[in-house]
């Protein structure tokens, strides 16, 4: 998931709050663009909590008023929480109703935790660093400090948790053509290893990929994408273009649209030698280049005047030739490959005794499920032999009582008055 522009989505996208000093006429619904981009998920575990408590501070005028004055770090560092004390009751009574709902869900995640440890509810909660866990029932300024200040690292570091999941990717996927190559007789192996590198090869044979962000790479997006004169590019008309959301700056998302065709170069779904998750790697290898030769005041956003800037530097009309996955270096080394492999290992092993335990288990529950059973057999069988006993005890105590019921029958017969 990926962040975008917006009032909300720019703090969603890295808490610098850029468009929040842009007036915004909120009695005007905005555009469907723009209601799809605020629903795009931050990819945080408290995600939701963080769009409601923004969603309920934007309807108070005081707070609205003092974000549209604060500059970059009052609010990435967590100093606008102290207006906080100025809001009105009832956004304050909504916080405190927000804060409690996500108490409670923290709680039930907690739960499973909880019933296998001796530690309480409370210690449990300071794992999660976006609120207090002290005041279980009140918004106050901390939470707010805590909410931003926990959200801006987390997002910051978002990036590199995504270059760590694919090199892992890409590890296994080594790790697993391995393994089958040694599964293979000699034979079998020496054409599989021919037809990897055929694969490769035909992966390398694309066309050339122009540098994001470079005059080159805009002019194809411009005339392809577009469909207007490469001669008569305008960079101004091509900010606006493609700021779809009208936000007056390029968010990620929107970034990473515009590299689409030099991917389109490289990768295609169709081919077997072409990786969709390599393409999604690419993607935002090309996004990080353009946000560290562009982004001026590293706020992960292009502002009209920074996008400007940037094509009046050297890099610009004469950048270097861009080099893919497949011109670079592996992303992992041979020992990480190795480490990689071990600790694949060692959970295979783990695994593998879990699975012991838990057949042991179930061939204990099949045992004991056969022994209640066998159980409930002999009861029925006792209670059947004890019923049929005590029945022929009672006939076989007084062998006369039938003669006896059917002489007091009779006798019951004759006494009886007839009718007349």
């Amino acid at each position: 998931p990926r962040m975008t522009g917006g009032l909300k989505g720019l703090l969603l996208l890295s808490l610098c709050l850029v468009v929040w000093t842009v007036p915004i006429d909120r009695n005007q619904d905005p555009p469907h663009e723009e209601r799809a981009e605020e629903n795009a998920d931050t990819g945080l575990y408290y995600d939701r909590y963080l769009r409601e408590v923004i969603e309920v501070l934007e309807t108070d005028p005081h707070f609205r008023e003092k974000l549209q004055t604060a500059n970059t770090d009052d609010i990435k560092n967590g100093r606008l929480s102290k207006e906080l004390d100025l809001v009105g009751h009832h956004v304050r009574t909504r916080l405190d109703e927000l804060k409690r709902q996500e108490v409670s869900r923290l709680r039930m995640l907690l739960k499973a935790k909880l019933d296998s440890t001796n530690m309480d509810h409370i210690s449990l909660l300071k794992q999660f660093e976006h609120l207090d866990p002290h005041n279980q029932n009140t918004f106050e300024a901390k939470d707010l400090e805590l909410l931003i200040v926990t959200a801006t690292k987390d997002l910051e570091n978002y990036d590199a948790e995504r270059h760590e999941e694919f090199k892992r990717y890409e590890m296994l996927k080594e790790h697993e053509r391995r393994e089958y190559l040694k599964s293979l007789d000699q034979e079998k192996r020496e054409n599989e290893e021919k037809r990897i590198e055929e694969l490769k090869e035909k992966h390398r044979q694309h066309p050339k990929v122009n540098a994001p962000g470079s005059v080159d790479q805009l002019r194809e997006v411009w005339k392809e994408t577009d469909g207007l004169d490469p001669q008569e590019f305008n960079p101004k008309t091509f900010f606006n273009l493609h700021d779809t959301n009208g936000d007056s700056v390029l968010d990620e998302q929107e970034l990473e649209a515009l590299f689409t065709k030099e991917l389109e170069k490289v990768y295609d779904p169709k081919n077997e030698e072409d990786d969709m998750m390599e393409m999604e790697e690419e993607r935002l290898r090309m996004r990080e280049h353009v946000i560290q030769n562009v982004d001026l005041n590293r706020d992960r956003l292009v502002s009209l005047e920074e996008f400007l800037k940037s094509m009046e530097k050297k890099e610009f009309n004469n950048p270097k030739e861009w080099e893919t996955l497949d011109d670079t270096k592996p992303v992992y080394t041979e020992e990480e490959l190795q480490r990689f492999e071990a600790e694949l290992r060692d959970r295979e092993v783990e695994l593998g005794r879990r699975a012991e335990k838990l057949r042991q288990e179930q061939e204990l529950l099949k045992e004991r499920s056969k022994a209640l059973e066998a159980q409930k057999r002999e009861y029925q069988q006792a209670t059947t032999t004890h019923t049929e006993t005590k029945c022929a005890e009672f006939t076989g105590t007084d062998h006369s009582l039938p003669q006896r019921l059917s002489s007091l029958e009779s006798l019951t017969g004759h006494c009886m008055p007839r009718r007349t």
